[in-house]
C-alpha cells in the first residue's frame, strides 16, 4: 500500500501530468460553469506575462555568451546562414503539405457559407492590423526604435538582433571580455532559476486557458467544426511524425524519445495555446540534450520568428478552407499564389499578438481572390487550432536546433543518448536547476 501511494504521489508530481489534469478540469469547469470559466482567462494571461518578462533577458544573456564563445564571426555567419536555409525549406514544405491536405480532403466542401449573414465587425480588428503586415514593415520591425524599447516590448527578433551585435562586439575585445562574459553567464543561470519557479504555475494556467476556451466556444461549436479541427490536428501530426521524424532519424535521434523528452513542454503549449511560455525551458533542454550553447542561442530564438511550421500549415489550410466554404473557385495558378504569398507573410507570424490569425488576414487581403470575411467561419475555434500550430512550432524548432547542431558538429551524441534513454537525470535539466555555468572563453577554446 505504501509503495502504491508513493508511486501515485510521484506520478502526480510530474509537471506534464499536473498540466494534463489542469486541462481536463478546465474543460469540465468551462462546460459546467461557462460564466465563471470566462473569468478564468486571467490565470493564463498572468502566467504568459510572467514568462514574457523573462524571455528578453534570457535571450540576451544566452546569445551574447554563446557568440563570445564562438570567437570568430565566420562561425556565427555560417550557423546563421544554415539556420535560415533550413527554416525556409521546412516552412515551404509545411505550406505545401497544408495545401495538399485541403485539396485531398476538402474540409470546407458543403459548408456553403452565406457571407451576408455574418457579423463583419468581428473580423474588422484583425483586418485593420493585417494592413501593417507588409514586407517592408516586417524588416523595419526587426530594428528596434530604441535598445531599451526592444526589451520593454519583448520582441524576440529585435532582442536577438541586439544580442548578436553586442556578442560580436564583445568577442572582438579578446581576453578583456572575460569578466563581462562570466557575469552574463551567471545572470543567465539565475534567470533560469526564476523560470524554474514560475513554470510550476503552468497547471493553473492550462486550467484557466481551457476553462475560458470551452466557456467561450461551447461544446456545440467545437463539434460542428470537428471536421476542420480534426483535419488541422491530423495535418500537424503528419508533419511532425513524417517530416520531422524522418529528419531526426537521419540525424540519429528517435522522434518518440525526443517527444518524450520534451513532453512537459508539449503539454504546457497544448494547454496555453502558445509556445512562448516554454521558450526558456527549451533553451535549457536543448543544451542538456547535447546541443552547444552558441547553436541553441542563435537557432532557437531565430526559429521562433522564421521557423513556424505549424503556423505555415495553418495559413494555407485556413485560406483554402475559406475558399471551399464560401464556394470561391480558384485556378491552379491562384492556389500557387496562395502558397507564394503565405511564404512571405508567414515570416511575420510571430511579430504581433494574435499573430497567425492576423497573418492569415494579411494573406487574404494581399491575394484579393478569397473573401477576408470568410475568416469569421474559423474565428470561433481559432484558439483550439492555435494549440495544434503552437505545438508543431515547438517541435519544429527543437528539431531545427538538433539538426543544425549536428551539421556544425556541435552536438554531443553520447550525452544525448544518455538523456533520451533516461540514463541521465532529465528532470533537473528540464527545470534548469542543475545546468553548469558555461566556461568563460579563452584563447585556446575560441579558436575555430
Amino acid at each position: 500500500m505504501t509503495n502504491k501511494t508513493a508511486t501515485r504521489k510521484s506520478i502526480l508530481g510530474l509537471l506534464y501530468v499536473q498540466v494534463l489534469v489542469g486541462i481536463l478540469i478546465g474543460i469540465l469547469v468551462g462546460y459546467a460553469f461557462p460564466k465563471f470559466g470566462i473569468e478564468l482567462k486571467i490565470l493564463a494571461d498572468g502566467f504568459i506575462r510572467l514568462i514574457r518578462m523573462m524571455v528578453a533577458p534570457i535571450i540576451f544573456t544566452s546569445v551574447v555568451v554563446g557568440i563570445a564563445g564562438l570567437g570568430t564571426m565566420h562561425r556565427v555567419g555560417r550557423i546563421g546562414l544554415k539556420a535560415l536555409i533550413y527554416f525556409e525549406v521546412m516552412t515551404t514544405l509545411a505550406l505545401v503539405i497544408g495545401w495538399l491536405v485541403v485539396k485531398a480532403f476538402h474540409p470546407g466542401a458543403g459548408v456553403n457559407a452565406d457571407l451576408s449573414s455574418l457579423n463583419h465587425k468581428d473580423v474588422e480588428t484583425f483586418v485593420s492590423k493585417a494592413h501593417d503586415q507588409t514586407i517592408s514593415g516586417f524588416f523595419l520591425n526587426i530594428i528596434p526604435q530604441t535598445m531599451i524599447g526592444a526589451f520593454a516590448e519583448g520582441e524576440i527578433i529585435q532582442v536577438l538582433l541586439i544580442s548578436v551585435l553586442f556578442g560580436i562586439a564583445l568577442a572582438s575585445l579578446g581576453q578583456s571580455n572575460r569578466p563581462v562574459v562570466y557575469l552574463l553567464d551567471q545572470i543567465y543561470h539565475a534567470l533560469m532559476k526564476m523560470i524554474a519557479m514560475i513554470i510550476k504555475l503552468a497547471p493553473i494556467a492550462a486550467f484557466g486557458s481551457m476553462a475560458f476556451t470551452i466557456s467561450k466556444l461551447g461544446l456545440g461549436s467545437v463539434i460542428s467544426l470537428g471536421k476542420l479541427l480534426a483535419s488541422v490536428y491530423l495535418t500537424c501530426g503528419f508533419f511532425v511524425v513524417v517530416c520531422l521524424g524522418l529528419l531526426l532519424k537521419f540525424n540519429g535521434i528517435s522522434l518518440w524519445k525526443f517527444l518524450r523528452y520534451i513532453r512537459e513542454e508539449i503539454f504546457i503549449v497544448l494547454g496555453t495555446a502558445s509556445s512562448e511560455p516554454v521558450f526558456p525551458r527549451m533553451m535549457a533542454k536543448m543544451e542538456a540534450l547535447g546541443c552547444s550553447k552558441p547553436v541553441v542561442g542563435l537557432v532557437l530564438p531565430a526559429g521562433y520568428t522564421f521557423n513556424l511550421d505549424g503556423s505555415s500549415i495553418y495559413l494555407t489550410f485556413g485560406a483554402l478552407y475559406i475558399a471551399q466554404a464560401t464556394n470561391t473557385h480558384l485556378t491552379m495558378w491562384q492556389e500557387l499564389a496562395v502558397i507564394l504569398v503565405c511564404l512571405i507573410t508567414s515570416k511575420g507570424a510571430a511579430a504581433v499578438v494574435g499573430s497567425a490569425f492576423i497573418t492569415l488576414a494579411a494573406t487574404l487581403s494581399a491575394l484579393g481572390t478569397i473573401p477576408v470575411e470568410g475568416m469569421l467561419l474559423i474565428i470561433g475555434v481559432d484558439q483550439l487550432m492555435a494549440s495544434a500550430r503552437a505545438t508543431t512550432n515547438l517541435i519544429g524548432n527543437g528539431t531545427a536546433t538538433v539538426v543544425i547542431a549536428k551539421w556544425e558538429k556541435e552536438f554531443d551524441e553520447k550525452k544525448a543518448a544518455e538523456v533520451l534513454d533516461n540514463k541521465r537525470p532529465s528532470r533537473a535539466s528540464a527545470e534548469a536547476e542543475n545546468l553548469q555555468p558555461l566556461a568563460v572563453p579563452t584563447a585556446e577554446n575560441r579558436a575555430e
